[in-house]
């Protein structure tokens, strides 16, 4: 489960994007002083992966902020604000951060960012036993065959090996893959499972790749 440091100092759009993240599987420690969020950076054991953060914030000028934070680490900076104009995305991008979403946006969009972003800095390639999964190339190989997957199952795949410590509800994978994200997306996520399971030859009785978890959702347990 990846640690994002959120740093906003409107409360309500704190809750609300902390919550967004919660359901996406995301660990969230939410701050609105950036001199609290540079702490928290500078403490290493607090393994924080992500910063989101505003500008318009009390004691620092978030572009400031976005500046010492580049210099304490690198760490991706995604900037959150209401100021979309061309010239602070070119400050924003210029203190160091590597992505800026205008206020406002589809949680759903953040949240895909957010995965852009960390899958670059994960390794390329992992093997479980007999498969093998490649995220920059978007390739699955069983026994060494190639699988013909569909981006939804790839995406849903790597989501659960990714976090595969812990079962993934449903509703965190649909939350999480964009192209599911709908009103039948629990069924639609139950679908992609069962087409995932029949191109790895994968037992529901007896799981070799991903186990149903009752009441919860899905689990990669190789």
């Amino acid at each position: 489960m990846s640690k994002i440091l959120l740093i906003e100092d409107d409360l309500e759009i704190q809750g609300l994007i902390k919550t967004y993240l919660e359901q996406a599987n995301f660990e969230v420690i939410a701050t609105a002083s950036p001199l609290e969020g540079l702490e928290i950076i500078k403490e290493s054991r607090n393994g924080i992966e992500l910063v989101i953060l505003d500008l318009g914030l009390p004691q620092m000028d978030g572009l400031e902020l976005c500046k010492k934070v580049r210099q304490e680490s690198k760490i991706p900076i995604i900037i959150s604000s209401a100021r979309g104009d061309i010239y602070n995305k070119i400050q924003g991008f210029d203190k160091g951060a590597d992505d800026y979403l205008a206020k406002p946006y589809e949680p759903v969009e953040l949240i895909a960012r957010i995965n852009a972003l960390l899958r670059r800095l994960k390794p390329k390639e992992s093997a479980f036993g007999p498969l093998r999964i490649d995220t920059q190339k978007r390739e699955v190989h069983l026994d060494g065959e190639l699988l013909d997957l569909t981006n939804t199952e790839f995406d849903i795949l790597a989501l659960l090996i990714e976090n595969r410590l812990h079962p993934i509800s449903r509703e965190s994978i649909a939350n999480t893959i964009s192209t599911i994200h709908d009103d039948s997306s629990l069924r639609n996520v139950d679908t992609h499972i069962r087409n995932l399971r029949i191109k790895l030859n994968d037992n529901a009785k007896e799981p070799k790749f991903l186990q149903s978890v009752w009441g919860i959702g899905y689990k990669f347990c190789l």
